[in-house]
């Protein structure tokens, strides 16, 4: 009998009851090894009414019971995260130790959540008149959901629920259904850690459980990570029904390399931030503008590096990247590479016949470079999600601005030069959300927020950091006037009050 994974509800395991089921597959063998439960509407309303019962305490908890739970969460999901990783690998694909990075990215916004004391401090104006005091709080929603994607199936949750739970709210998590077995895990972490029952939940599902999370009447708030247009239908649809939204869309991150730049190392950052995690990843370095007379020299670095990459299972050890994450994702990929020399691009590398011995059925799919790429190229306008990487090239700083800044994408880009007024000067021109400067992948600390521009995000609020605390919160502001014991009685005043 196949293995089921089923949702988490008022804090123990709910069988699927809606008789509709999706594949997990191994991505290195092909093979389905695991069922997942796809939740109804009503089984959405269930935890939905679990989380909402839950709010009625957990909500009025102290910041001190509050960050006792996470500190014991994190001191498990810390002597947890080998375990955790290898759910990753084998229902994502990514090879071990890409898995243990992404646990590990993960517990920086735990550690963020275990001191939120200090993000919920409110503000006090005393004497603003006679005896008037004004004071600044801040406090939580209710419940709120996040929905997230398959590339990081713990790391992207990690982003969300610590910190909406730190701040008093309840959560709903619907992760990806092509990798649900994470989720689940970190929710039995979170209940021996001490989390009361309902404070966190975990439905599984497709676009059913999607849109009801997007329409109940009890969720206050939803954050979101996927692709850009589902970003936006999230953003549209939740906002109609009055909810607040942080949904992250998609990207085509650039990194612009200027002649002065060291190539080796701008060679060694483009394959990592390319091929890392096979792609999968929104700041995937996916477009590389090369400036001057750079190119040439630059590319022939950049496959000679490339090549070397060996592919396999992400269970051995000596892999260094793993299969894609479904075939039909394989296939995709494969289709922009296929189609690129007709779009004018030159291929450098082709990987779309790559495959492992003894793993035929696996999702393969090798290391692709295309040069000289036109902007009006597919592999270049869309989002592929797979380790291809375009190279265009720039006679100018000027001209690989403009280029960039004309991507209606503005998730994360990067710089790579010797040139510190280069530097501060794109820093401040380039249209992203996130710059790197000899960083190719510039996703920030736990205690910065992480975010694009223009369609990588949709709503007024980044994930985590300040960010991530005004997002689950709300503020309000309290005006108190004590009188004194030796005042006498004021009289009635229909004027405007007086501040003088």
């Amino acid at each position: 009998m196949t293995n089921i994974v089923n949702h988490w509800i008022g804090g123990k395991t709910a069988e699927g009851a809606s008789g509709t089921y999706g594949p997990v597959t191994d991505p290195a063998t092909g093979a389905v090894t695991t069922e997942v439960a796809f939740a109804s509407a009503d089984e959405v309303d269930a935890a939905v009414a679990a989380a909402k019962e839950a709010y009625l305490t957990w909500g009025q908890s102290s910041l001190a019971q509050r960050t006792s739970v996470l500190f014991s969460f994190r001191a498990l999901l810390d002597a947890h995260r080998d375990e955790i990783a290898a759910l990753i690998t084998a229902e994502h694909g990514k090879v071990h130790s890409d898995a243990l990075g992404e646990v590990a990215r993960g517990l920086e916004i735990v550690d963020l959540a275990c001191g939120i004391t200090v993000q919920l401090k409110g503000e006090l104006s005393t004497q603003v008149a006679t005896r008037v005091d004004v004071s600044s709080i801040r406090q939580p929603l209710g419940v709120v959901a996040g929905i997230t994607p398959f590339n990081f199936p713990a790391m992207v949750p990690l982003w969300m629920f610590p910190i909406a739970i730190a701040c008093g709210n309840t959560f709903v998590l619907k992760p990806s259904e092509k990798d649900p077995s994470a989720a689940v895990r970190i929710a039995e972490l979170l209940t021996e850690a001490g989390l009361p029952d309902g404070v966190f939940n975990v439905v599984h599902g497709d676009k059913v459980a999607v849109d009801r999370l997007l329409e109940h009447p009890d969720v206050k708030a939803v954050s979101f990570v996927g692709s850009t247009p589902i970003a936006r239908y999230i953003h549209t649809t939740a906002s109609a029904n009055g909810k607040r939204v942080q949904a992250l869309g998609g990207a085509k991150n650039h990194m612009l390399v200027l002649p002065d730049a060291d190539l080796d190392a701008a060679a060694d950052a483009a394959v990592s931030a390319a091929y890392g995690s096979a792609g999968e990843r929104c700041m995937a370095i996916s477009a590389v503008v090369a400036v001057g007379a750079v190119g040439d020299e630059l590319v022939e670095k950049i496959r000679e590096r490339a090549e070397k990459i060996k592919i396999g299972p992400g269970t051995d050890p000596s892999s260094e990247m793993g299969p894609l994450i479904t075939k039909a994702h394989r296939d995709k990929v494969a289709s922009y590479v296929a189609g690129a020399a007709a779009d004018g691009c030159e291929v450098v590398l082709d990987g779309t016949g790559y495959t492992v011995d003894g793993h035929e059925d696996g999702h393969w799919i090798g290391i692709s470079l295309l040069d000289r790429v036109p902007t009006t190229a597919k592999a270049y306008r869309d989002e592929i999600f797979g380790p291809v990487l375009c190279v265009l090239r720039a006679d100018t700083y000027e001209e690989g601005l403009a280029l960039i800044n004309a991507s209606p994408f503005g998730n994360g880009t990067a710089i790579f030069t010797r040139d510190g007024g280069a530097a501060r000067r794109f820093q401040l021109e380039v249209e992203a959300g996130m710059v790197g400067v000899n960083v190719p992948i510039p996703v920030p600390v736990g205690y910065h927020s992480f975010g694009g521009w223009k369609d990588s995000l949709f709503g007024d609020h980044h994930i985590y950091g300040n960010d991530g605390t005004h997002f689950y919160t709300r503020g309000k502001v309290v005006t108190t006037r004590w009188p004194d014991p030796a005042d006498a009685p004021a009289g009635v005043d229909l004027g405007f009050p007086r501040n003088h």
